[in-house]
């Protein structure tokens, strides 16, 4: 019986520019410790996701998996030929990948550093002693060996039925999955949606001016059998997909269909987000 073939795709560990070593200076000793103890954070934070990167991979030989070990930053093709993904970061790894995959391989993230309450709780007055949310890896460092390395799919059906959206002049339009809806669609005032939900939550940014009657279209939710049709009519304009690094520019007369006809990812979800 053939092993199961493992792509392990990594966040790097060399995320922070070395630094050269502190020089004497009129800066004060307060505003020194300070600098040294965020520095010395960010080292150790380096440290830890090396350790887990080690470690997962001495898990896989364990488990007799055959695995290829990559960098993040070394992959922009669709991901083929492999029975799994595991990624080993946060949740930018694991979108990452997920922009690369069909829904014929599943994918589990693995949190390399998570964030540590009671650190955080005695840092606060200091610096922001965060670390790595993982909202949507199954897996830490601590429990990645006794995890199964076994993912669920889930199939919907879509029904093609569009409505239109009103004319509006704004700074745009945040769009967002159920996954996204407690990150930045949150903050700017949308609402958490259940992770299993196949809609889509939509947002007009900034609306200049907007009549009392579109106020309902303007912050909403796209059925699963639905779509939408954006047409752009400003001179230049860009669509971001999970950040910054992944755009597509777009110029006036462009149209964009917006729908939930995308394929399914196959995730293994803690089971906290599970209901």
């Amino acid at each position: 019986m053939a092993r199961r073939r493992v792509l392990l795709l990594m966040k790097p560990f060399d995320v922070y520019p070395p630094r050269p070593r502190a020089k004497d200076s009129s800066s004060s000793f307060l505003h020194r410790t300070v600098n040294t103890q965020i520095l010395n954070h960010l080292d150790d934070r380096c440290r830890v996701h090396n350790e887990g990167i080690t470690f997962c991979q001495d898990v896989l030989r364990r488990k007799n998996l055959d695995f290829e070990p990559l960098f993040r930053n070394n992959i922009s093709q669709p991901i083929h030929g492999v029975d799994l993904v595991v990624t080993v970061g946060g949740d930018g790894t694991l979108l990452q990948a997920s922009h690369l995959l069909d829904n014929s391989i599943p994918i589990l993230g693995v949190n390399s550093d998570p964030t540590q309450p009671q650190e955080v709780d005695e840092l606060c007055d200091e610096f922001d002693a965060t670390r790595s949310t993982g909202y949507l890896c199954a897996a830490t460092v601590a429990n990645f060996e006794q995890n199964p390395l076994i993912c669920n799919s889930r199939v919907k059906h879509d029904d093609q039925k569009g409505f239109s959206l009103v004319n509006c002049r704004s700074s745009g339009l945040r769009i967002c999955t159920a996954a996204g809806s407690t990150a930045a669609m949150l903050s700017a005032g949308g609402f958490p949606m259940p992770i299993s939900s196949s809609e889509l939550q939509f947002m007009v940014r900034e609306p200049i001016s907007p009549r009392a009657v579109d106020f309902p279209l303007l912050h909403g939710l796209l059925k699963s059998n639905q779509f939408m049709n954006i047409s752009w009519y400003g001179k230049e304009g860009t669509i971001y997909i999970d950040g910054s690094h992944l755009f597509f520019p777009i110029r006036h007369g462009d149209i964009v269909e917006l729908s939930a006809n995308a394929p399914q990812l196959k995730v293994h979800l803690p089971h906290s987000l599970i209901r």
